[in-house]
């Protein structure tokens, strides 16, 4: 479980890296709490932007399938077990 959080704040980093999210810190961001909508509010440029983001960084591939990318998008905790689950080790 100990890899899963390590993982989990990576990606947090790297959201606020790849968006440029000047006012938001690792712990600002909750892992379970939605990425759209109520949570930090991303649209699906800032999607498309972390997607590629997590390929450079992981090797993970997201493919254009909308219903499975809502799954994958919907928190940091979906992010993190979707690029564990699928990254090049």
């Amino acid at each position: 479980m100990a890899d899963l959080t390590e993982l989990e704040t990576e990606i947090k980093a790297i959201i606020i890296e790849a968006l440029l999210l000047e006012d938001v810190a690792v712990e600002d961001i909750v892992t379970a709490d939605p990425l759209f909508d109520t949570g930090l509010g991303l649209d699906s440029i800032d999607a498309l932007e972390l997607a590629i983001a997590l390929e450079e960084r992981f090797g993970v591939t997201i493919d254009d399938d909308p219903d499975r990318n809502q799954q994958i998008f919907a928190s940091v905790a979906s992010l993190a077990s979707f690029v564990d689950a699928n990254r090049s080790k």
